[in-house]
């Protein structure tokens, strides 16, 4: 890990090709929260191809839209879920529908940061 950030909304992590997020319970992600993401990705990541992957632990609700806004970041290559919960997957498919690049619901971190590898090596190519 570069450097961590313990935000009011939740618990931020970053790596050298890639961004941790664990939201708070309890909070609705809100454009506001996509502001502070991309505050985020021009200070660590600058043009460089990176993935977001949320890491949801805890209950909180998104707002599907905020994805359109997200998905409009250039050097996002992609997005990933991990959660076990069989709502996620659920809400991960809805979610899915707003958001025009790779985005996928993983059970693992181990399986998200494998997936990254393969999205991360096809966005440099």
């Amino acid at each position: 890990m570069i450097i961590s950030y313990q935000l009011d909304f939740g618990f931020i992590e970053i790596y050298e090709d890639y961004i941790k997020v664990t939201m708070n319970e309890g909070i609705t992600v809100s454009p506001e929260h996509n502001d502070v993401l991309l505050e985020m990705v021009h200070k660590h990541y600058n043009n460089k191809p990176f993935l977001y992957i949320t890491h949801r632990i805890n209950s909180y609700a998104v707002n599907p839209t905020i994805y359109l806004e997200t998905a409009k970041i250039q050097n996002l290559a992609g997005f990933a879920v991990v959660s076990n919960d069989p709502r996620q997957k659920i809400q991960t498919k809805l979610e899915k529908a707003f958001f025009n690049k790779e985005f996928r619901q993983f059970d693992t971190m181990e399986s998200a940061l494998e997936w990254k590898d393969q999205i991360l090596k096809h966005a440099v190519d």
